[in-house]
């Protein structure tokens, strides 16, 4: 799609850069809620920027709703992590006096975010999820006796900073049998949060699978891709850093086909990811379902299939964009972090420069640098006695 100004209601970004471009690529105006000195303030997408510097939900709520009533036509809402999800789906009466959005039902998001309320849900459903424990590290208590297959891994049942207290950039914990999980409880306890033991899939990060769906109002797919990772950082049980797109007629064909299974047996409505690993013989198994926008968007939206702009066509009534297949190896990278995952994968800076190089979604564009370069002037000038810092783009 090509970039430009367009009549129609701005888009209210709670997010990055990920979900900031697919949006600009689609031409909608984009105003997004940050710091003045976050990548996304310096974008050429970004028309307004709504200052938020941090604090409690319902401040942010009260910033939202006098930015929307301010506008001559309601924006419609975006938001890209757990916790703006939450703020929104728990507002969702206030916020929609002055904004649209496209949000699963307020049980189902609670649920799905979750881990224990999607575990009990899975398993009444029948979903093909792997077995799993729920554990409570309470003061003076003992590591359980698991009815699970070892190894397991163990996860917070939400993500909460007390988890980077035990793991850092991990999201999980591998363990190989009852004796580590005995010598990891006394770690579990101070901090006091809720966690899940989950049988695990056997194989590497690169067998994890998703089917991304938006899925409109009536109950239709209005747009579907998958993709399948190809590194994360830790290598194991980390954060994406590289990412790619599948043949959704090839490879893909079963991840969408469970997918749509899935979302039709829980009655989802709005954006989704469902996280699968596919296991040593072929089998998916459902590790996650994420209902709301996410980084695979940006790769999406590059490949031919913009989530989000079908969205905002829905939800301003003008029409959709015309129907795509995503192209299979289209890839995203975010390039710091990959930098570090390639090289504890033993990947070679050569190859991985040229991979890099190749790849069509990242953080630095020819047609849109600053986001890219700018964070990184603004460090540059500060180590720099009486640095001249450049002046601030102003926005409309």
């Amino acid at each position: 799609m090509k970039s430009g100004k367009k009549a129609g209601p701005l888009a209210c970004v709670l997010g990055d850069m990920d979900l900031v471009r697919p949006l600009g690529l689609a031409g909608i105006r984009c105003a997004v809620v940050g710091p003045p000195g976050a990548a996304t303030a310096h974008s050429r997408f970004t028309e307004r920027l709504i200052p938020w510097e941090g604090g409690s939900d319902g401040a942010l709520v009260n910033r939202l709703l006098r930015f929307g009533a301010a506008q001559a036509e309601k924006p419609v809402l975006y938001m890209e992590e757990d916790a703006q999800l939450l703020m929104v789906s728990r507002h969702r009466d206030q916020l929609a006096a002055v904004f649209r959005f496209a949000l699963a039902d307020a049980d189902l998001v609670e649920t799905l975010v979750d881990k224990g309320r999607f575990q009990t849900m899975a398993e009444r459903l029948d979903l093909p999820v792997p077995r799993t424990w729920r554990l409570r590290p309470l003061p003076g208590s003992e590591a359980p006796d698991l009815d699970l297959r070892y190894p397991v891994i163990v996860k917070p049942l939400t993500r909460r900073p007390p988890w980077d207290e035990i793991e850092g950039l991990g999201k999980a914990i591998r363990l190989e049998g009852p004796e580590e999980l005995r010598a990891l409880w006394p770690r579990l306890i101070p901090v006091g949060i809720d966690l899940l033991a989950q049988e695990l899939i056997p194989g590497p990060e690169t067998r994890i699978e998703s089917h991304h769906v938006y899925i409109d109002a009536g109950g239709a797919v209005a747009g579907e891709f998958t993709g399948r990772k190809i590194r994360t950082y830790p290598v194991d049980y980390g954060h994406s850093t590289a990412l790619t797109i599948t043949d959704i007629d090839g490879e893909g064909a079963d991840v969408a086909a469970l997918g749509r299974r899935i979302a039709a047996s829980i009655g989802l409505r709005g954006v989704a990811k469902f996280d699968f690993k596919r296991d040593p013989a072929g089998r998916l198994h459902l590790l996650e379902i994420n209902p709301r926008f996410n980084l695979w968007h940006h790769l999406g939206a590059v490949a031919g299939v913009n989530l989000p702009a079908i969205v905002q066509a829905d939800l301003s009534g003008r029409p959709r964009p015309a129907p795509a297949k995503a192209r299979p190896g289209v890839c995203w990278c975010h390039i710091s972090k990959d930098r570090l995952a390639a090289r504890e994968s033993g990947v070679p800076a050569a190859r991985w420069l040229a991979w890099v190089a190749r790849c069509e979604a990242k953080a630095i564009t020819p047609d849109d640098p600053m986001p890219f370069l700018r964070p990184k002037l603004d460090r540059l000038l500060a180590h720099i006695p009486g640095g001249a810092r450049p002046a601030r783009l102003a926005k409309p």
